[in-house]
């Protein structure tokens, strides 16, 4: 069981900072002008993340099987999960100066090459692995100076924290739930996690992306400044951070929750 964790714990890093890493794609599409180009290899971030995503609830099955088999409560190790969730989005805003520089060049690279797969299996060039490893640069305080926060709706960031704590969690407790049903509910429980992260989606969808898309595009016609956008990327990601948190406050009630419904 301890290989599947420890699986289980590097495939959720990796999509926390794939995750974490797209929201700066805003930033890029704004300087450069070049919003189809820039959103079509955004794209390509989001398949990898999402088809990762297909292969996290197979692992969390398999650990509360065993942990069934064996009379175990797997709690703390679904809290470790939950931590990579966090984990990964650190990391992933560490790398957000290095992937902006790398991102903005493949960008370039695709208007020339006119595809992702070929841009992908030139990226894959030791030659061109060791420049980007070369392009790699650390966040600065200058960064974040001069960013006019209140321009961003607060409760666009408090839903968006809300939502991604749900989003982070909602695999893990509907599978930790079937540890709290009979026997013949268990499969119904494990099963709600599409239903949970479902919800969770449509409500980015509602009330998130076009709230973030419309101050993107009033950037690109130039009736908000540049810094507006970075303000907002900046407060989505930390938000994004305070929702994994979140999520280890929510996972235990939200598992009784979803347990509720069958009893």
């Amino acid at each position: 069981m301890q290989d599947t964790l420890l699986y289980l714990f590097i495939l959720t890093l990796l999509i926390h900072l794939i995750d974490t890493l797209a929201y700066s794609v805003r930033l890029n599409s704004v300087k450069s002008g070049q919003v189809a180009l820039s959103f079509s290899l955004f794209n390509l971030f989001v398949l990898v993340s999402r088809t990762a995503n297909t292969f996290q609830a197979p692992l969390i099955g398999s650990i509360i099987g065993l942990s069934i088999a064996q009379g175990l409560d797997p709690i703390l190790d679904l809290r470790k999960i939950i931590f990579a969730s966090t984990l990964g989005t650190i990391i992933g805003i560490l790398l957000i100066p290095t992937f902006l520089r790398i991102f903005e060049s493949a960008v370039r690279k695709l208007e020339v090459t006119g595809s992702v797969p070929s841009l992908v299996i030139e990226a894959l060039n030791i030659s061109n692995i060791k420049r980007m490893v070369r392009r790699a640069a650390r966040p600065s305080k200058s960064m974040l100076e001069r960013l006019r926060y209140r321009e961003i709706p607060k409760r666009l960031l408090v839903l968006h924290a809300l939502v991604t704590g749900i989003y982070t969690i909602g695999v893990l407790a509907a599978n930790y739930s079937a540890l709290l049903v009979s026997d013949e509910h268990r499969l119904a429980a494990a099963a709600s996690s599409g239903m949970i992260n479902g919800i969770a989606t449509i409500l980015l969808t509602l009330f998130i992306d076009p709230k973030s898309a419309i101050i993107t595009d009033q950037a690109l016609r130039g009736k908000r400044p540049y810094t507006d956008v970075k303000a907002l990327v900046v407060l989505l990601i930390s938000t994004k951070i305070i929702g994994t948190l979140l999520g280890q406050l929510l996972f235990l009630p939200a598992a009784n929750l979803i347990a509720s419904f069958y009893q």
